[in-house]
């Protein structure tokens, strides 16, 4: 063997080591339902800057609705959407919206996943943060 094909049979080995380790190594993501999956494509698919919407409307379009109810009252799959001024503040509840699993080691969370197993609040860090603001202020003051 040539000094240029060791070379090339280092590198080969050196990439396919790499890759093997990459994929050992790999973060496994937790399965998610095929709804949530589903309204996180709509939500992508969707204007994120929707600015001059209401609140109410960026709720509708963002899908909180489809879980939470018309009214946000609360359904079997998901918690009502009212007095949350009791446990948040704006700052907190806007993190939440963005990286739900966060939040996930609070005990009103882990009571929650006993009352609705097999259900995933999706992030919403690929929204414009004031439309986030919008919807937060409104949740606050209901």
């Amino acid at each position: 063997m040539t000094k240029p094909q060791i070379w090339v049979a280092a590198f080969l080995a050196a990439f396919i080591l790499l890759f093997i380790l990459q994929k050992a190594t790999k973060k496994e993501e937790a399965p998610i339902r095929d709804l949530s999956s589903q309204m996180n494509n709509q939500m992508m698919e969707e204007n994120t800057t929707g600015s001059d919407l209401t609140a109410e409307q960026l709720i509708s379009n963002f899908g909180c609705t489809n879980c939470h109810g018309g009214e946000l009252q609360g359904t079997p799959m998901a918690p009502a959407l009212t007095n949350l001024s009791q446990h948040w503040g704006k700052e907190s509840l806007l993190n939440y919206l963005r990286r739900p699993e966060d939040f996930m080691d609070n005990d009103r969370f882990i009571e929650y996943k006993k009352k609705y197993p097999n259900q995933i609040m999706p992030p919403y860090n690929n929204k414009n943060i004031k439309d986030l603001g919008k919807i937060v202020d409104y949740l606050l003051e209901r």
